[in-house]
């Protein structure tokens, strides 16, 4: 008989290596399905809910966010459709998150949403080399105006680079969604999910303006409208409160509310089943019906403008009488005998001779004149407004008010920058008239015509104040112009198999 001798360590465990190994199996192997577990959940969610009590709901929305972020983080980056959908969804709620109150860099969050869709395109072109997809004249004018004001960032006249920091993210690095729309939108399906949510969140800005109109702000809205004389000089207008919805000022809300309405009319020109119409509808008079809200009087003409574009491009004499009725309607508003302040702000913008703060700017373009023609390149991104007051204090163009899109992009980048500025638009605007014209999809050439008109009036509105600077403003932008690709693109795919299954 052959005796085995088992070597047993008979060295007992330490006290840590006994507490990792139950941590081990709590945790790992039972996953915290134990009384551990709800121990540990239990004391937080008390630790939370009395830090929650004792900061302010804030706080909570911003340790939900902690908690989520990592997860959030991983899946956005594996899932580009998942980073479009989050990316529009911050983009229309970041300014409501930041007035009540919370707490965290959502604008970084953007960035960094942005920079996992740019870095996710080259590893799919990695795999497959697919530049087709954003080539083309729209994607090089768009990309010449990234460029252009990436360069501004050596203008040896800016008098300051951190403004230039600030001021790229709204203008130039948000341009970079549109290639991102294009190479991650391939199929009608999910361009109908993009629009959905584009159109849901100005239906809820619109009803959620109605509350503020008939039954006053809430206190974190409060607080903001008393917080500086400048903004109460600027919302408080006749004993009435513009209204801003859940944006940041009601030049924004103003703009989104037109564009939303413009687009649903141009996609009840395709076929639109009768509960689809019945929502396009309501969410057009939703949108006219709150935009009078906002007292913004560059907006009021949008509507007609992008009408008269509609006559133009798709002349019959049904959309003749259509076109005379409602230029009657909007005369007949323009003249009506009224005290309502929001109609007379509305009759005012077609009178802008009338009104003071009008010759103010007319005055304010002719004195930067001399100043434009001898800085072919500005006075760098942020030179003007807010940002100018903050970053370069006592400069001639911190103190100088812009009050246009147009002013501001000749003004910071010279006439340099606002001619890349203007062909980039023309681009934009021929492309959508062509597609319109090429695409034979009733349902895509629809939508092709809303996202020319939504280009159109934030063209036209980027006139008489800043249009495309602001969130969502500038995403919304670029998400129509992206449609305008997209739906000649999906077409001749659509034709392309019709015409092999036809050689079959």
């Amino acid at each position: 008989m052959i005796n085995i001798e088992i070597p047993i360590n008979a060295e007992p465990f330490s006290k840590r290596q006994f507490i990792v190994a139950k941590l081990k199996q709590w945790v790992v192997f039972e996953k915290m399905f134990n009384l551990f577990g709800f121990c540990v959940f239990t004391l937080l969610s008390s630790l939370f809910a009395y830090l929650i009590v004792l900061k302010g709901f804030p706080f909570g929305i911003t340790i939900i966010g902690a908690l989520v972020a990592p997860v959030g983080l991983y899946v956005i980056a594996s899932n580009p459709h998942i980073a479009i959908f989050s990316y529009i969804t911050l983009a229309n709620s970041i300014m409501f998150l930041l007035l009540i109150g919370v707490n965290f860099p959502l604008g970084t969050v953007m960035d960094g949403m942005l920079l996992m869709l740019v870095i996710n395109f080259y590893v799919q072109q990695k795999k497959k080399k697919r530049w087709d997809l954003v080539s083309g004249p729209m994607s090089k004018a768009i990309l010449a105006w990234i460029l252009y004001n990436m360069m501004e960032l050596i203008n040896p006249i800016a008098a300051s680079r951190l403004a230039w920091v600030y001021t790229i993210r709204t203008c130039g690095v948000v341009a970079l969604s549109y290639y991102m729309f294009i190479f991650n939108i391939r199929t009608k399906e999910f361009m109908r999910t993009i629009i959905a949510l584009w159109m849901f969140f100005c239906f809820v800005a619109a009803w959620y303006a109605f509350k503020q109109e008939f039954f006053g702000f809430f206190s974190f809205e409060e607080s903001y409208l008393h917080s500086s004389a400048l903004i109460m000089q600027l919302l408080f207008i006749a004993g009435h409160w513009r209204k801003f919805s859940i944006y940041s000022d009601p030049v924004t809300f103003a703009y989104n509310m037109v564009a939303a309405a413009v687009f649903s009319i141009g996609r009840l020109t395709g076929p639109v089943t009768p509960k689809r119409k019945f929502w396009l509808i309501l969410l057009i008079f939703s949108c006219l019906f709150n935009m009078l809200f906002s007292g913004t009087r560059g907006a009021f003409p949008l509507v007609p403008v992008a009408l008269v574009l509609y006559a133009i491009i798709k002349f019959s004499r049904k959309i003749l009488i259509f076109s005379i009725i409602a230029a009657l309607f909007i005369v007949g508003l323009i003249f009506v005998p009224t005290s309502n302040q929001n109609i007379l702000r509305f009759q005012s913008a077609f009178r802008p001779n009338e009104d003071a703060s009008y010759k103010v700017r007319k005055y304010n373009q002719s004195r930067i004149k001399p100043y434009i023609w001898t800085h072919p390149m500005g006075g760098g991104l942020g030179s003007t407004g807010e940002w100018g007051k903050k970053y370069s204090p006592g400069t001639y163009l911190a103190d100088f008010p812009p009050d246009s899109g147009y002013v501001r992009t000749t003004v910071e980048t010279g006439f340099i920058g606002l001619t890349i500025f203007v062909i980039m638009i023309f681009t934009i605007l021929k492309t959508g008239v062509n597609n319109y014209y090429n695409i034979r999809d009733p349902e895509l050439k629809a939508i092709c015509l809303g996202a020319t008109f939504v280009i159109f009036i934030f063209n036209i509105g980027n006139f008489p104040q800043e249009a495309i600077v602001q969130f969502p403003s500038n995403v919304h932008f670029y998400i129509a112009a992206a449609l305008i690709i997209l739906t000649k693109r999906i077409d001749d795919q659509q034709n392309q198999l019709v015409h092999e299954q036809n050689i079959i």
